[in-house]
């Protein structure tokens, strides 16, 4: 058999005004990730620390907007938030394993921000 390979984005659309970004894959599986998503898995060492357990809980960030996408490569794409951040590549790989465990993921960093005390405006 031969190895196989994370699909890669087809389509890439913002919607800007309800801060969403709507991925097709090539395998034809649509997903919707919301900015703020995005943003506080930012695959950066800002975010993701240079090692096990040394991720940093990015919160207030519910209102967070893309400024920009930048391809990188044929492997990659850079978002430019508008609150400055900017430094994270996110891979096909990774966009696809963020778009299929959105919701594991999403509960998860709930669950942290409850154990640290932080509320989310839009709760």
């Amino acid at each position: 058999m031969g190895q196989v390979t994370d699909p890669i984005p087809s389509d890439i659309r913002l919607q800007k005004a309800s801060r969403l970004m709507h991925l097709t894959f090539s395998d034809g599986r649509s997903y919707v990730l919301p900015f703020e998503y995005l943003r506080v898995f930012s695959p950066s060492a800002e975010v993701q620390g240079h090692g096990p357990g040394q991720e940093t809980l990015v919160y207030g960030k519910e209102d967070v907007g893309i400024t920009a996408v930048e391809p990188v490569g044929h492997y990659a794409i850079r978002l430019v938030f508008d609150d400055g951040h900017g430094s994270g590549l996110y891979t096909w790989q990774y966009l696809h394993e963020l778009a299929v465990n959105q919701k594991q993921y999403w509960e998860t960093y709930l669950s942290r921000l409850r154990q640290a005390g932080y509320g989310r405006k839009h709760d």
